[in-house]
């Protein structure tokens, strides 16, 4: 699915006047809650200066962001998501500069870059996961097959976290795969102290419930964040499809609701990895991101630094081209979030099973990192289905997955020492020269 365009245009530009060039055109074609922002005050300002900022916009405070992660590195501000009358950026302009105010920026709303010895991987349908020696085999393909040759299936003392659409936890393919929570039993108490109740396998930020499969029996929603998990981890179960990893473990951290997701939601799944690993020292060593569609949000950017600092990496979809549907240069316009420039982010094009860089698929020679498998994915979909996607979505969960696995087999390497394993094997492809950082697509064979 290509970005969500902005519907307010006409808005957009009529409201420019009243704000700063650079503002409009950082939100110009980006998707945003309409009458929202954003607020970072900044440390000591007092109740009444905050109320006299909000009054210039007759802001009302929706919502407190002051996550645990937040407050443990001394943050006592957190964020402030207020509702005002006002069009955001008319909102933005009049409190931007103001001395109490560190940053002031949109809500914006994200979307999934996807469209729309197991089965699959015997009849040729996974080639995703093939290798040069590999029966099946494909060149193009991951290389998982070679790595599962080599004894290294994954392990489930490794975990990922998925930021996504929620996951069907009792999928098939997924079952014993998805995290359960030690630290929370369900009895209607937030026994670990993180805020969240009966947080059993994750979190539904967009519905603020536990409940993080929305689907029923009838699969009417999260396929994209169900597809994202079975090619990070689908059981090798004799049947349907098959994970990059064999053995792992997946939290659900969903934040992708029917009308997409936004900023201040993101913020809290991010922040809600770094939490766990911090209080519980989870060995979570990524998050996979295969959603975009918003402008440089130093909020979601403060969040991955703080991952960061955890060795969390945060492996994001380049993008999937404009409403054209043709890949676009990350270099010359900007894709969020995998452009932002954390050490710890990893962004992925997506590549054919010829090898040709995916039509659909963004690219940047310095801020698109690798390429991966992208077009006609085959994994795991609700409720109990199967269905084969396109998108840099469907590339982003091979690397994600590739992360997992080297993290398998190398415990306790550093956040840094996995980055550069994944793009150091990158195998030179030609449609990716001068594309991508690396100039290569994904190889876990040595993994």
């Amino acid at each position: 699915m290509a970005f969500l365009t902005s519907c307010d245009t006409d808005q957009v530009i009529e409201t420019a006047e009243i704000s700063s060039s650079k503002d409009a055109q950082a939100m110009a074609g980006h998707d945003h809650v309409a009458n929202e922002v954003l607020v970072k005050f900044k440390a000591g300002t007092s109740d009444a200066a905050k109320a006299a900022v909000l009054e210039r916009i007759s802001g009302k405070v929706k919502e407190k962001i002051l996550t645990r992660t937040m407050q443990r590195l001394g943050d006592r501000e957190g964020l402030v998501l207020v509702h005002t009358p006002m069009a955001a950026i008319e909102a933005m302009g009049k409190v931007k500069g103001s001395p109490e105010v560190a940053f002031v920026e949109p809500n914006y709303i994200y979307q999934h870059q996807a469209a729309s010895t197991d089965t699959y991987f015997t009849n040729g349908s996974l080639w995703g996961m093939y290798g040069d020696a590999s029966s099946p085999a494909n060149q193009y393909g991951s290389q998982a097959a070679e790595a599962w040759a080599r004894g290294n299936t994954g392990s489930a003392s490794v975990v990922v976290g998925i930021i996504d659409e929620g996951v069907q936890v009792d999928h098939p393919e997924l079952q014993g795969q998805i995290w359960v929570n030690p630290y929370d039993p369900i009895d209607g108490v937030d026994n670990d102290g993180n805020g969240y109740v009966d947080d059993v396998n994750g979190w539904d930020f967009d519905g603020n419930n536990n409940q993080v499969y929305d689907g029923g029996t009838r699969g009417s929603s999260d396929d994209h964040g169900t597809h994202v998990a079975g090619t990070i981890g689908g059981k090798n179960n004799g049947s349907g499809v098959v994970g990059v990893n064999w053995n792992v473990t997946m939290i659900s951290c969903k934040f992708l609701g029917r009308r997409g997701g936004t900023t201040a939601n993101a913020v809290k799944a991010v922040d809600y990895l770094t939490d766990l690993k911090t209080r519980h020292g989870m060995n979570i060593v990524a998050s996979n991101n295969s959603w975009g569609g918003g402008g440089f949000s130093q909020a979601l950017f403060d969040a991955v630094e703080r991952a960061n600092t955890k060795n969390i990496l945060f492996v994001a979809a380049a993008g999937n081209g404009g409403s054209d549907g043709v890949g676009d240069d990350n270099d010359a316009v900007a894709s969020f979030p995998s452009n932002m420039t954390n050490a710890n982010v990893i962004a992925v094009a997506a590549i054919t099973n010829t090898g040709a860089r995916s039509s659909f698929s963004n690219y940047g020679a310095t801020t698109v990192d690798i390429g991966a498998p992208g077009s006609a994915i085959w994994s795991s979909t609700a409720y109990n289905t199967l269905s084969s996607y396109n998108g840099t979505s469907m590339a982003t969960p091979h690397v994600t997955g590739g992360v997992a696995l080297y993290a398998a087999s190398h415990p306790g390497a550093t956040a840094a020492e996995i980055k550069n394993a994944i793009l150091s094997s990158a195998i030179p492809t030609s449609s990716l020269a001068g594309k991508c950082v690396t100039g290569g697509r994904l190889n876990v064979s040595g993994f």
